[in-house]
């Protein structure tokens, strides 16, 4: 490990203009607010739903929602607060703590994205060993796999930059600390690192989106000529984890592929997949999802009656 003379970083990322805080603040707080509720909703009503909690696709989707809700406390809340106080710094183990918990969650949610077109695949290509081949013990390893996963590519990306010495300058072109920011200023040539991490992030991110794409293409060939039958809703759910993938991974392959340059759209890429797609993957399975509507709308008037049953007995 090198020892640097750096303490902190500041973000530039952050705009000066007091209007533009705040529209950003709001935005912010927008996204951050729909992550927590949106996703704590799902959670709640897939453990509360006897129906859904025994499926593999719902407990996978609960463990997702759980990291969506954990990545966006990565990034937002210092963000937000940033915004309000003008402070644009963050301390030197402040930046590498935030850049191993975004990466260990982001790699965790990539792995458990797959998993589920996994399971999709599973499900509608080979439903006579499903009950099977998903069983609940088996998901549940499956599913700690994608944690230890994320957590040795976070811990890759964490030993490569404390590799690195840093004796200045000291200001990221970013809203928040992530690697391809990081290591542009160390004061040493970083040339194999960039690979080493372009292969440990951008190629993993290429790898499982390929992956994916094949498993949903293998997915809609089974289901043609089959609509009637049981395509439609299959495709409705296919659909809703399409989406999901699409907002998470591209993004990811922008930045983190070709990681090493810098502008606004590199910027907004990062900020989309750590703050915007964990607002708006909850948003997508309640809206496409027939099934998570009916039992939110179940726990809805469970909630309405229990309610009116206490206003009652206090009467």
């Amino acid at each position: 490990m090198n020892v640097s003379s750096v303490t902190e970083f500041i973000f530039l990322g952050i705009s000066c203009s007091h209007p533009i805080r705040y529209l950003l603040f709001v935005l912010v707080l927008a996204c951050y607010t729909t992550i927590i509720l949106g996703n704590l909703l799902i959670v709640v009503t897939v453990n509360t739903e006897p129906c859904l909690h025994q499926s593999p696709m719902y407990f996978f989707l609960a463990s997702l929602s759980i990291i969506d809700a954990v990545l966006g406390y990565v990034v937002a809340p210092k963000m937000m607060a940033d915004l309000v106080t003008c402070g644009n710094t963050i301390s030197f183990g402040g930046c590498l703590a935030q850049v191993f918990f975004l990466h260990f969650f982001g790699g965790s949610e990539m792995l458990l994205l797959t998993l589920m077109a996994y399971d999709r695949y599973a499900a509608i290509c080979q439903p006579l060993t499903y009950t099977v081949t998903m069983n609940r013990p088996r998901c549940a390893r499956l599913l700690a796999l994608c944690w230890v996963g994320g957590f040795i590519h976070s811990t890759t990306q964490l030993v490569l930059i404390l590799r690195l010495p840093f004796c200045g300058p000291n200001e990221l072109d970013s809203f928040y600390c992530d690697v391809p920011q990081v290591v542009k200023l160390a004061c040493a040539n970083t040339y194999v690192t960039e690979l080493l991490m372009m292969a440990n992030s951008g190629l993993l991110s290429l790898l499982c989106f390929f992956t994916l794409l094949v498993s949903y293409g293998v997915i809609i060939g089974t289901l043609r000529g089959h609509f009637k039958e049981r395509g439609g809703k299959a495709l409705s759910t296919c659909s809703s984890h399409l989406m999901v993938v699409s907002l998470f991974f591209l993004p990811c392959i922008f930045v983190y592929l070709v990681p090493f340059s810098s502008s606004r759209v590199d910027k907004m890429a990062s900020i989309f997949y750590t703050v915007v797609t964990p607002a708006l993957n909850p948003i997508i399975y309640t809206l496409r999802n027939h099934e998570v509507k009916e039992a939110v709308g179940r726990l809805k008037n469970r909630w309405l009656f229990s309610s009116s049953c206490v206003k009652g007995e206090q009467i």
